[in-house]
Formats: structure tokens, C-alpha cells, sequence
């Protein structure tokens, strides 16, 4: 007899429609378009490796008490390459690229622009490995928001790439990456399971390197810098993703993303208000072109591929989970 448990884990995923879909990944973007600000939060007072690395760490403690609490049962063997896309896009490729950018001189403004073509990176990986085919409308508007991010690059960093550009680009690839295979693994097991085990198997790394850090760079735990930190490791390494991955699972990788479109324009209405940090003309226009580019995605045709297990039947780890619980 199955466990209730079991039972809703392995509802189809399709059952209230991609409506839903992008419903929850709006709600992980308003989460995470606080992600940058709540950052320079923490650069004030913390190393900003402490910070990309010690937010997993402690988000590791909500993940272990969820699972714990649930008894979920464990990935599957086949699904660990997966996971292990999982831990190097989300929970150290981004985050740490990303604070070290802010620790290299980004503004939270400039580097909400750069991130505005996270979705397009996102559509890319979708058809890669989701097997998702956009049409060619949806690839000329991408282009084009590909092309306003570089120029507004270009333009601030004078005719060239700065390191900060290099490194939040290089965050844009790995967080792709990372969206991408959570998503085909929430088609198999709830978001919220993906992520709470993307943590908990990097735990043997992040932990002793937190432990590490906290002991030798001197963190000075202001205010500001604490309520940052708590942030991102709630929130952002976190709860956010809980409606992310379900939301791209749902509605399908390619489509859902595009709803990151917004996570922009809101980054900089947070930046302003929670950093005082003047919004220019360029960065404006930057921010207005890439919202339209991408705007123009969501309403081209995109194929989606077959669903997983979780809409057909329960996955093999749902039942050899309930089977434990007899």
C-alpha cells in the first residue's frame, strides 16, 4: 500500500497544466530577483567566497530536515550525472561567479542586465539536452537579446570584456546548465526533492570549505551582511527553486525560462530602492531592449519533447521508496 507520501510524489507533473507552470517559475523569479541586491548585502561585511560557497552550506540544514522529515527516498544511480550538473551550475558555478563579479566591481544594476540572458542560455540547453525544438522566430528574438547584453558590455567596459563580464557570462553557462538538468530530473521527482539533494550531496564539499573560510577570513557579521547571507541561503540557494524547477518541468524549459525575463527590470527597481544605486539611461535602455528580445521569445512556437516518468506512470524511485514504508 502506498504512503501518502509516495502517492502525491508521484502525481503526474502535467495534471494542472503549463498554465501552473509558469505561474511557479514567475514566483522563483521574484524570488530570486532579490538575489543580487541581498549579495552586496553580504560583500559588506564577507568574503565573497564565504558567500557563494557558505549559503549551500547552510541551506544544507533546510534540505537535510525536509528530507529527513519526508523519509525521501535516494537518487537513483542513473540520475547522479544529473545531479552532478545540478551542483556544478547552481550551487557553486553561479553563486560564486556571480558574488566574485560583484566583488570585482559589477554594480547590482549592471549585472542584472548581463543575467537578462540567462533565459535565452536556458532555451539553449533546453533543446540540447531537453530535446525541446523552439522555432526559428523564437531563435532570432534570443539573437537579438544576445547582442544587446554584449553591446551594453562592450559599452561599459569600454570597448572591451572586464573580468566582471567574463565572470557573470560564465555564471550565465554553469546556471544554464544547472537549470536545465533540474528541470529534466523534476520530471521525474517533485523540484523541491531535486534541489534538496543537489545540496545535500555536495555537502562533503561545501561544509569543510565553509568551516574553512569562516576560520580564516576574518567575516564581520553586520547587520546588512547577516541579513544578506540569510537570504541567499534561504531563499536563493533554496526555497526558490522548490517553484523553479516545478515551473520548468511543467511548462517546459524553453517557454518557462523566458519568464526570467523579468528578473531584470525588478533587480534594478531593487537595486534602487535597496541600494540607492542610480539607475542611467544606457542600462535602462539595456534592460528595456533585452526584456522586449526575450518577450518575443514567449510568444514563438516551441515543441516540447515527451514528459518523464512523472507523467506517465510513478517513477521506480517513488515505489521502491513506498515499498520501504510498508
Amino acid at each position: 500500500m502506498k504512503t501518502k507520501d509516495s502517492a502525491t510524489a508521484s502525481a503526474p507533473i502535467a495534471d494542472t497544466g503549463p498554465g501552473a507552470g509558469l505561474w511557479l517559475a514567475g514566483i522563483g523569479v521574484l524570488i530570486y530577483s532579490f538575489t543580487i541586491p541581498s549579495t552586496v548585502f553580504g560583500l559588506e561585511g564577507l568574503d565573497p567566497y564565504l558567500i557563494g560557497v557558505g549559503r549551500a552550506a547552510a541551506a544544507t540544514v533546510l534540505a537535510g530536515v525536509v528530507l529527513l522529515s519526508v523519509r525521501a527516498p535516494r537518487p537513483r544511480r542513473d540520475q547522479l550525472a544529473g545531479f552532478a550538473v545540478v551542483v556544478a551550475g547552481v550551487v557553486f558555478g553561479f553563486p560564486v561567479l556571480s558574488t566574485l563579479a560583484l566583488d570585482h566591481g559589477a554594480s547590482s544594476a549592471h549585472s542584472a542586465v548581463v543575467v537578462g540572458l540567462l533565459p535565452a542560455v536556458t532555451a539553449v540547453f533546453g533543446v540540447l539536452r531537453a530535446g525541446e525544438r523552439p522555432s526559428r522566430a523564437f531563435w532570432l528574438a534570443g539573437a537579438a537579446g544576445a547582442v544587446c547584453v554584449t553591446g551594453f558590455a562592450l559599452i561599459r567596459g569600454a570597448g572591451h570584456f572586464t573580468a566582471a563580464d567574463l565572470l557573470l557570462f560564465g555564471a550565465l553557462v554553469t546556471c544554464a546548465a544547472g537549470y536545465t538538468e533540474g528541470a529534466r530530473l523534476a520530471r521525474d521527482m517533485p523540484g523541491w526533492r531535486v534541489i534538496s539533494w543537489a545540496l545535500v550531496l555536495s555537502a562533503p564539499i561545501t561544509v569543510p570549505v565553509t568551516v574553512w573560510l569562516l576560520a580564516t577570513t576574518d567575516p564581520d557579521w553586520t547587520g546588512r551582511a547577516t541579513l544578506g547571507f540569510a537570504y541567499v541561503a534561504a531563499f536563493s540557494a533554496y526555497i526558490g527553486f522548490f517553484a523553479w524547477y516545478e515551473g520548468l518541468a511543467r511548462a517546459g524549459i524553453a517557454r518557462a525560462s523566458q519568464v526570467q525575463l523579468a528578473q531584470p527590470v525588478m533587480t534594478l527597481l531593487w537595486s534602487g530602492i535597496l541600494l540607492g544605486e542610480l539607475i542611467d539611461a544606457t542600462t535602462a535602455l539595456a534592460a528595456v531592449a533585452v526584456l522586449v528580445c526575450v518577450a518575443l521569445t514567449q510568444r514563438t512556437r516551441v515543441d516540447r519533447a515527451p514528459q518523464g516518468l512523472r507523467d506517465a506512470r510513478p517513477s521506480r524511485t517513488m515505489e521502491e521508496g513506498s515499498v520501504t514504508r510498508r
